[in-house]
């Protein structure tokens, strides 16, 4: 089992990246919106509410990206995890949309006997070219390390030394992962009671997207709630979490624009070296 490294800086043609109103309300009650108040996120849950204008949560992009059709390696998806996220706006998502979507293979990293692979997902509106959004996926692949490639600059990042500046805590359901998977990741990890013990697990674990977009939910308090100021979320998965789970999402302010972040279960770190972006207006 090997890598194809010669897929490195390939650029593919991801055909259109489609979505409905549906679609976009399915995937904001997968992360949580409404649960607490079901009538404090109407624009992100309803599309007929009286005086509200249905709109769409920044992250949903990354369910967009979709796989690529680039040939990585002949390795087994079970060495694969997932291991950090990044979305980026240019521009706000219409509730139901068509975009062009371009997949390319960034870089592959060798970290000794395991590798790490970059995708990213660029998307443009098809009328204009106009760029709305990109997504990068690191993907962490056990044993294919090893074979003379760059190991990647490493980016600083630290929590800072002082208490959080904002803190959100957000509960998530027993039945969370049964419901995201709603949106198409349907991998039997996150539903299946056997699939999950062979894999170690007591019960199916939640998606690590999920988490990820209840993050996003909470980084938008830091810009009023508005999802057009919300410009760049970054995070690495720093471990499972289970359905039922609370995340702590504690926010630290860095400069005017940018925030750093970490997300915690039972004060265990699940998401770190987290930077938030906002959009300038």
């Amino acid at each position: 089992m090997t890598l194809n490294l010669d897929a490195v800086g390939t650029v593919a043609d991801g055909g259109y990246a489609e979505w409905t109103s549906t679609d976009a309300i399915l995937y904001a009650l997968g992360v949580g919106a409404g649960a607490a108040d079901p009538q404090r996120e109407l624009a992100y849950t309803t599309e007929n509410s009286a005086g509200v204008t249905q709109r769409v949560l920044p992250t949903f992009p990354v369910i967009l990206s979709g796989g690529g059709g680039i040939d990585l390696g002949d390795f087994s998806m079970t060495q694969v995890l997932h291991a950090e996220q990044s979305v980026t706006l240019y521009a706000d998502l219409p509730p139901e949309g068509r975009l062009r979507r371009t997949h390319r293979v960034i870089e592959m990293l060798d970290k000794g006997d395991d590798a790490l692979i970059l995708i990213g997902a660029s998307f443009v509106d098809p009328q204009t070219g106009a760029a709305v959004a990109e997504t990068t996926t690191t993907i962490f692949v056990r044993g294919e390390g090893g074979f003379g490639g760059p190991r990647g600059a490493s980016t600083p990042w630290s929590v800072p030394e002082r208490e959080p500046d904002a803190v959100v805590v957000l509960p998530t359901r027993r039945d969370q992962a049964l419901l995201y998977r709603l949106s198409g990741d349907r991998n039997p990890l996150h539903s299946d009671p056997t699939f999950a013990a062979e894999a170690g697990f007591d019960m199916p674990i939640l998606h690590g997207l999920c988490g990820y977009g209840f993050t996003g939910r909470a980084l938008l308090t830091l810009v009023d709630d508005d999802p057009s100021r919300f410009g760049s979320m970054s995070a690495r998965f720093a471990a499972p979490v289970l359905p039922g789970a609370e995340f702590e999402v504690q926010m630290w302010r860095r400069d005017e624009s940018t925030h750093h972040f970490q997300v915690l279960v039972d004060d265990r770190p699940v998401l770190t070296r987290g930077v938030f972006t906002e959009r300038a207006r």
